[in-house]
Formats: C-alpha cells, structure tokens, sequence
C-alpha cells in the first residue's frame, strides 16, 4: 500500500517538474534492417537524460513499471523470432519501493527479429508502454512505426460495423424544441458547488495547520522571512509569495485530472464510479486512518526534501522560495497526505466536473495552508498568541483518524451499490457508523490510547466537548437507525432508502413507480397520456440522493411526481452487463470508437448523443412524443424544483390541446 501511495505522489509531482522542463527527458529514434526477404530487424534507440533512468523489460515486479512492448498484427502480418533484446542494463536497490530494480542510463536499444508471414506487408506498428525516473516517474505510452519499404505511413482506420451504426441511430432520439434544453438559469447546475468543494479544501487546510508536520513551523518559517530579509517590507513580500507558491503547487496537483476530460465525456463517471478504484478508496483511506493513529509513519523519501531543501539554497530569491514551498510540501505529508486523499475522496463522491472541483479543493486546501504565513507576516506580534505544540494536536489526528475510517465506508458502499452485491445495506452502514462514533467518544474521554499518545493527562475543555458531540451524533444516528428521526443531513452520504435489509416495494427512489429503461417508459407514457421525467441518476451518486431525500420527498412535489408524470431513471454507473446482442462499437466525432458493453455506459452514452450532458443528478421533461417541455436541471432547491415540474405540466397540457 505505501507502494501504491508513493507511486501516486511520484506522479502527480512529475506535473511540476515538466512545468519547468520544456525537454522531454528521453528521445527517442527508430531503424530497420533487412536480414532477408522476409526477415527484419526492428530496432528502437532512446537517449535518455543525465540522471533519468527507463526501465528494463524484466525489472523486478513491485517497483517501477518495466518497459512492455505490443507489437501491432502479429501472428496476423508476421511472427516475432524470439525475445525484444536490451542493451546494457544497471541494478540498484531503490529505497522507495525497497527492492533491485534493473534499469538503463543514458541510452537504451530494444531490438526485435520477426518474419513476415505476408510478404506484402509494408508497415510495422509497435506500442511501447514504459516509465522514466529521476526522483519522480512519468508513464509514457508512445508508437513507432516502420515503412519497410520508405513509402509513406499508412494511418490505421476505425471501421464501425453496420450494427453497431444502426443501435447507434436507435439511440439517438428525434427531440423536438431541442433548443429549450439550455434555457433559463435553471438549465445550469448549481454554483455552490464548487464553492463548497473549495470551502471544503480550505477547511482540510485549516486542519492541516493543527497538525504536528505544519503547526511548528508557521513561527519558524515567519521568522525566518522576517529576520533575513534586508527590510521589513521585503520580508512581508518574501512571505506573501512563499504563500504564492504553496497555493500554486496543490493547483498544479490537479492539472492531471483535466487531461481526461478530452478523451471521453462520461470517463471521469466512470473511475469515480469503478468498483475496483472505490475499493481502491476503501483500503487507502483504512491505510491513511491507522497512519494517523499513529501505527506507522506515511512519509516521502527524505532525499526529496533535502534536495528540495539543497535547492532553494543554492537557487535563492524567487525560485529559492519556490523551492521552499515544495519542501514544505513533502516534509508536511505524512499529515497532509491522508487530508488531500479524503480531498480526493470528497471530489469523486461530489456531482459536476471532477476535475473542476479538484482543482478548486486543491486551491482551497492550499489557500488554508498559505494564509498563516501571510498574516504572522505582516502582524508578527501575533505569533506569541500561538498556542504552544503538544498533546492536543494528537488528538487532532486520532479524530482524523476516526473520520478517515467513516469516509472509508462510504467507497466500499459506493462499490457495493453499482456492483449490486446488496451486502452493505443502510443498516449495516449506519450500525458500523454508530460504534465508530462511539469509539471515538471512548478515546476522548481517555477509555483507550494510541501508540503516539503522549503521558495520560487532565481531560481539556475542547477534548470534553468533542467528546460530548461525537456521543451526540451517535445518539442522532441511533435515534435514525430506529426511524425516530430523519437523516437528512447525511442525504447523499448514507445507501439510498430503498437500499434496506427490510424488503422494500421496489427500488425506485421512495418507493415511486420508475422505468429503467428509455423506450419501456415512453411506450407506457403513450399509454396513459402523461408527460415524461427522464432521471439521469447513478447509484453511486450523492446529489441525487440528496435531491430525491430533500427534495423529492417534500409532500408538495412527492405527489406531483407519483400521480402526474411517468419517471424514467437511468443509472450511468450500472456495471451490469448488457446482452450480447446488445453491446455494440460507439464512435465520437474524433474517430474514437468505444465498446459499449455494460448498462451504465449505454444511458451515459445516451445522455451525451441527446443531451450534451455528462453529469448527474440531470433532469429532463419530455412528452411521450419526445417534445422537450423545459429547460434541464440540475442539482437545484426545492423551490426551484416544484416551479420547473409544474412550468413542465402546463407546457404538455398546452402541447396536448
């Protein structure tokens, strides 16, 4: 696990180190020779950089990626004679992944032998897959293509087979007044939300300020701006950049996540929502709670930091700065780590763009963590108001700790609601929560210690009163498991009602009648003469639970929705896999083609094509002939969501005269 966290952070960091490099750290060539007339020796050169390394085709497993080559058509156009060859190669023991690792420096030549098995075949296409290091590592997946006979290269065409063009034009509907979709403020998804992310982040970051790795040092770091500049203002100047620079780097930490945005509209959907990557979630965070609880140490290699540290000293002024900034950075993340994961955690659950709300957490948790450096800056009195370091900041991170664990739940519920295990019911979740809380009431109040708890001590007044809470959100979730009281406030967060170990009417959002597939729902709309709520949902989706537990079952519009309009719900997270004869080939307008094989990629794809839409909750009001009633909303209030289904009503009664 501390592999998998380390090759994460390695990643994300190689985005800083490429802002500042125009030169791709390898370069790469290609040759042919002709042994015969129907042997060839293909032949790839890399020179690689002073300092980096790419690794050997048989490194050992465990540390970083081994080169893997893929060569296109074999056993089709040719067949490979024997092994891809290496030259020279390096071992060393890497103290990261803590194995040997078998590597080239400064130049690498993979050479394969093949036999053309058609002797008109002109061009070879080769996939290499591998990862170049110094200190961080980026995977690079790159092609080489070889003209056996020096003609042009030839582009491979995506060819679509006519059934999967003619399932594609079943899907496509023949909306009519198309145009209302995107009018009125209504048809925009809320804005709060990317405010609250970026409120959420900010609050991560005033957490992180408590904690052990930053809090000590705001006054050293102030101080030493302070004292070691020429003047006052140009050490107030020094310190507003230094904060500059922290926010700069969490922003750049998100760039990545963008990148993805235009390779396929529904696949940020599709990783906050994979089985695999939210059990992924679930053992990461389980790792980063007993971190905090103080059983083993998350850190960064030490030589980061020294040469991090090495370099802004070397460097001085602005880039030395710079560079202290990301010394910050690593040295704090054994405790901003498992803060910027639940950050990470927190954005997939939340609706909209994932790499948008990323980025505004990120800005925000690096906001946070800037502005007391600002501030002690320009009023360096209120540094001998600071509260001196001790036991209490332990106590901030087993309650970290503890909130890590009921963050934790909430991917493997994720997991256990698209994979249709029916294993973690409501109940379960909410039981499990319930002693969790309990537990940390326990703690709190000194029942038990962790291993980096320090000598026992009078209880605090702050100790006592977050004591005092966490036993009162029990007694809140007790009194909701016994169904005394809602749980509104945790809409979104725990499985959806209708998600229960008591057997429920059906699972439809509140016991409503709803149709899970598009066609069905029109074809009974026909027959009863009812307009039409098409329900963009996921059953990992925590907006649309909230709008169908705060909004939905409001008692002015549950009515309007179980009496007056057909629901039609379609889950883009469905992992159930279509028939055979239904999964079809996909083309974007790029060429990309994309296997449509699972119910969830069939109504995302179907979103996109009619709607332009790749998000959820998204709502849409039709006629059973297909006339767009509306403008489409969104997470929205339930003010706003009565007004729009009743506008919705008398446009289809108009429509219907």
């Amino acid at each position: 696990m501390r592999q998998i966290v380390l090759s994460i952070a390695l990643l994300f960091s190689s985005l800083i180190i490429f802002a500042q490099n125009d030169d791709e750290p390898v370069k790469w060539s290609r040759e042919w020779r002709k042994i015969s007339d129907l042997e060839y020796e293909l032949i790839m050169k890399a020179d690689i950089f002073d300092g980096w390394h790419v690794y050997s085709q048989y490194t050992a497993e465990g540390g970083s990626f081994p080169s893997e080559f893929t060569y296109l058509k074999e056993g089709v156009d040719f067949e490979l004679i024997g092994k891809t060859e290496e030259s020279e190669t390096y071992t060393a023991y890497s103290d990261i992944f803590e194995i040997n690792e078998t590597f080239f420096k400064d130049k690498a030549v993979f050479t394969q032998r093949l036999k053309l098995l058609n002797p008109s075949v002109r061009q070879i296409d080769v996939n290499l897959i591998y990862q170049v290091c110094k200190e961080v590592c980026i995977p690079v997946d790159m092609n080489f293509t070889f003209i056996l006979d020096g003609g042009d290269e030839v582009k491979q065409e995506v060819k679509v087979d006519e059934r999967s063009l003619l399932m594609t034009k079943d899907l496509k509907k023949d909306l009519k007044n198309k145009e209302l979709l995107n009018k009125g403020e209504d048809s925009q998804e809320s804005g709060t939300g990317i405010w609250g992310i970026l409120g959420l982040g900010f609050l991560g970051g005033l957490i992180a300020l408590l904690t052990p790795c930053v809090f000590p040092m705001i006054p050293l770091t102030v101080s030493f701006f302070t004292k070691q500049s020429q003047s006052k203002s140009k050490g107030i100047a020094n310190a507003m950049l230094y904060g500059f620079f922290i926010v700069l780097i969490y922003f750049l930490l998100s760039l990545p996540f963008h990148l993805f945005d235009s390779v396929d509209s529904q696949i940020l959907n599709t990783i906050a929502t994979n089985i695999w990557l939210n059990l992924a979630f679930f053992v990461v965070f389980i790792f980063f709670a007993f971190s905090f609880f103080g059983y083993y140490e998350l850190t960064l290699p030490n030589s980061w930091a020294n040469k991090m540290d090495a370099a802004s000293t070397k460097a001085g002024g602005i880039i030395g700065i710079f560079f202290m900034a990301v010394t910050l950075a690593i040295v704090s993340f054994s405790c901003t780590g498992p803060i910027l994961g639940g950050l990470l955690g927190g954005t997939a659950l939340a609706e909209g763009d994932l790499a948008t709300n990323l980025s505004a957490g990120m800005t925000g948790f690096g906001a946070a963590l800037a502005l007391p450096f600002a501030l002690f800056a320009l009023f360096p009195a209120w540094l001998n108001s600071l509260p001196k370091s001790g036991g209490w900041m332990t106590t901030v991170k087993v309650v970290l700790g503890f909130l890590e664990l009921a963050l934790a739940l909430k991917f493997l519920s994720n997991a256990d609601l698209v994979g249709h295990w029916g294993i973690f019911k409501r109940e379960i979740f909410i039981g499990i929560w319930i002693i969790l809380f309990i537990l940390l009431s326990l703690y709190l109040f000194g029942a038990f210690r962790f291993p980096h708890d320090g000598p026992k001590q009078k209880l605090s007044n702050g100790r006592k009163g977050m004591g005092l809470l966490s036993i009162a959100f029990s007694v809140y979730l007790i009194l909701g498991l016994a169904n005394t009281v809602d749980l509104k406030l945790l809409s979104g967060i725990l499985p959806p009602e209708f998600y229960s170990v008591v057997a429920k009417e059906n699972d439809c959002p509140l016991g409503l009648n709803c149709f899970k597939d598009f066609d069905e729902g029109v074809a009974y709309a026909k027959s009863v003469n009812k307009p039409i709520l098409v329900d963009f949902t996921g059953w990992a989706c925590s907006n649309c639970r909230r709008m169908e537990e705060k909004v939905w079952s409001q008692p002015d519009i549950y009515p309007i929705l179980k009496e007056d309009y057909i629901l039609i719900s379609l889950y883009v997270d469905d992992r159930k896999a279509l028939d055979a004869d239904q999964q079809f080939d996909f083309q974007y307008d790029s060429g990309r083609v994309k296997h449509i094989q699972t119910v969830g990629q069939k109504w995302g794809t179907f979103q996109t094509l009619n709607f332009n839409a790749a998000s959820q909750p998204y709502y849409v009001l039709l006629s059973a002939e297909l006339d767009v009633l509306g403008p489409a909303v969104q997470y929205t209030d339930r003010d706003s969501y009565k007004k729009w289904l009743l506008s919705g009503l008398e446009n289809w009664r108009e429509l219907s005269k």
